[in-house]
């Protein structure tokens, strides 16, 4: 086996390897040889079909496989010898494309290697994190919403017309073309206008009434009703309106804490702290983080692969594209071209992503069998009833499960960083926090 360096320029690299004909038919023969043992064929007792006969009946086959592995084999070789790591898969294409049997086997080999990426000093980095302690008023905030969201309903006065956000109890009776449906019909339903619980444009109609009156509301059953026999039909729904009742929300009390699983309103607080305070602290988090890479792109520089840069440069211009025209939910649009400004956000991504999986490799970081599956749990709860199908999805979908393997590992990465580096805690107030935590999304990368 020959193999010829035919490009070596910036990060980029090529190679013409040629296996011989002697090599592929040694190669062929040791792999029927090894075969021959188990094989059965008509007129022959197993394991004793002539290795002429195997050849004719199975050689193109284990040519291919030989040849695949031939040239795989090469390429191991390389990478082992030459210390490459390639930035995305090597480019491999058979250049004889008249090749018969006998002839020797040319392939050209392409590829961008992983260029030398310098080490860091991470104990030079300084870093300020934001602590923002729980206030009264934050604290008092979050009880007000959770009493809103245990509220009760009272009757409103006699007479009085219902309002957004009221709920009314209702008996209805849904028809179609004049003919009732089957779940089309309900006595002492509690529906809360606004709720969205119904088929868009039901509870817009049950505003203004009041108890006593007999409404028909008319909607049309969405195309994508998952009752395929109303799907995009007309309805009319006979309505008798028996309560309009006003939202009231509960009081902050005993009562209330224990709604909500705590002994006492006391108890309740602290967990609200508790609560408010790991929330303020991910949003820290997420400010340190961009701060820690914003120093790590300033302290580092070295040549990138132009094609994981362009790779990524397509993919944010193809993101921001459908931001901008959200009304395109496919890929059934105009080509969409990169801009300096794209370019410039990929190279930074590209650099940080190398340099962050470079330090994982080096500090031997690792995401576990056990940190994938609770992540892997974690999002299949946003899929009630269908988790063990999510779960075995994502199993056997290596592509998902380096995606969802990815951020984990980088989370893990910046964590290491942030043990070495010179962190300083200062303590701030809340309204500084969201004000820094604006400054991320209006300036996302």
């Amino acid at each position: 086996m020959k193999v010829t360096e035919t490009l070596n320029e910036g990060l980029k690299r090529g190679y013409n390897i040629v296996v011989t004909a002697a090599e592929m038919d040694e190669k062929v023969n040791e792999k029927l040889l090894e075969a021959q043992p188990e094989v059965e064929m008509k007129g022959f007792r197993k394991g004793k079909v002539p290795m002429a006969l195997l050849k004719k009946q199975f050689g193109d086959k284990v040519m291919g496989e030989a040849m695949q592995e031939s040239i795989d084999g090469a390429m191991s070789k390389h990478f082992e010898e030459s210390g490459d790591r390639p930035a995305m898969q090597p480019e491999i294409k058979m250049t004889n494309d008249d090749w018969k049997p006998g002839d020797d086997v040319d392939v050209s080999v392409s590829y961008e290697k992983l260029p030398e990426i310098p080490d860091v000093d991470l104990k030079k980095i300084k870093l300020e994190k934001m602590v923002v302690k729980a206030e009264d008023k934050d604290i008092d905030e979050a009880l007000s919403n959770l009493a809103e969201n245990a509220q009760n309903f009272d009757d409103r006065k006699k007479g009085s017309k219902s309002k957004d956000g009221d709920q009314v109890t209702i008996d209805f009776l849904g028809k179609v073309d004049g003919e009732a449906f089957e779940g089309g019909a309900a006595e002492d339903y509690p529906l809360v206008l606004g709720s969205n619980s119904f088929i868009p444009g039901f509870e817009a109609q049950l505003v203004g009434v009041k108890v006593g009156d007999d409404v028909e509301v008319k909607v049309d059953f969405p195309a994508e009703y998952q009752a395929e026999h109303l799907a995009g039909k007309a309805a009319v729904f006979e309505c008798k309106i028996k309560a309009v009742k006003e939202p009231k929300a509960a009081e902050i009390n005993d009562e209330l804490a224990k709604q909500f699983g705590a002994e006492d309103l006391a108890a309740l607080k602290a967990q609200v702290a508790e609560r408010l305070e790991a929330e303020f602290g991910g949003a820290s988090r997420a400010v340190l983080k961009r701060k820690l890479l914003d120093e790590l792109d300033k302290l580092v520089k070295f040549e990138l692969p132009p094609t994981l840069v362009e790779a990524e440069a397509g993919q944010i211009a193809h993101q921001l594209w459908h931001e901008e025209n959200p009304d395109v939910q496919g890929h059934d649009h105009p080509e969409i071209e990169t801009t300096d400004e794209h370019k410039g956000l990929a190279e930074r991504r590209v650099r940080l992503g190398l340099l962050l999986a470079e330090m994982g490799r080096k500090n031997e970081i690792e995401v576990t069998d056990a940190e994938m599956t609770q992540a892997i749990m974690n999002q299949a709860r946003q899929y009630p009833g269908q988790e063990r199908q999510f779960f075995e999805f994502i199993q056997q979908n290596q592509q998902m499960q380096q995606q969802m393997r990815a951020p984990i590992f980088e989370d893990k990465v910046v964590d290491y960083v942030f043990e070495l580096a010179d962190v300083k805690e200062k303590e701030v107030k809340k309204a500084d926090l969201e004000k820094a935590v604006e400054a991320l999304e209006d300036d996302a990368s």
